[in-house]
């Protein structure tokens, strides 16, 4: 997991032709996606269309990784940041609890820009695989030039689940994306690109990393 410094992040949306600036508190980052491996000794499960234990794990659904969070939560002995139901499509983040997550959206691109300014941390054949030269498939992680804060993947290879529902009243449930895949042409890998799918759906270029929220300093006597 990778410190991640406070910092604060205009958001921008396309469609809408808005933009607008949120506060991002520290918070740490994994610094790869969760890989295949780590997906299996969690949960059990290889769902991936591709198989590499160090493959990003692909394949998996948003609800898919908010369970994961709480599986791997439990599983360190820590408090799940997620209380759960999928069948009333209902999930509500515990922000006290000091369990694994989903970086909100505006963490992600936070984290992504690494006090960059331009639409990538540093030119795009260094640091992502996609369309133009991945030929035709997923890549293990970190084997791109990672961010000015050891993040790796931050763009291409895999979409990443966020947090964020899009917009509800246009897209109901939809969930946010981040980050572009390996198929996908050069301008989707960009650090403020922002796409949307509803949170059971699942494909071979969309992912996840992981988040946690730092406990709480004690106060100075």
């Amino acid at each position: 997991m990778v410190a991640v410094p406070p910092g604060r992040v205009t958001l921008s949306d396309r469609r809408t032709r808005r933009s607008w600036p949120v506060e991002v508190g520290a918070f740490r980052m994994a610094a790869f996606p969760v890989t295949q491996s780590l997906y299996a000794e969690v949960t059990g499960l290889r769902p991936s269309a591709a198989r590499g234990d160090r493959l990003p794990v692909e394949g998996v659904s948003w609800w898919d990784a908010v369970r994961f969070c709480n599986a791997l939560s439990r599983g360190e002995g820590l408090t799940p940041a997620y209380h759960l139901s999928p069948a009333h499509e209902s999930a509500v983040w515990d922000a006290a609890a000091d369990g694994y997550r989903l970086p909100t959206e505006a963490e992600w691109e936070h984290a992504c820009r690494a006090e960059t300014t331009g639409p990538r941390y540093g030119p795009l054949d260094d640091v992502a695989w996609y369309g133009g030269n991945s030929d035709g498939r997923i890549r293990p992680v970190g084997g791109k030039r990672p961010n000015a804060w050891g993040l790796y993947d931050m763009l291409g290879n895999a979409w990443d689940w966020c947090w964020d529902v899009y917009d509800a009243e246009v897209y109901g449930t939809y969930r946010v994306l981040r980050g572009g895949g390996w198929s996908d042409a050069h301008w989707s890998c960009r650090a403020s690109v922002r796409r949307r799918s509803h949170p059971t759906f699942r494909i071979d270029d969309v992912g996840f990393r992981i988040a946690r929220t730092p406990p709480p300093r004690p106060a100075e006597r």
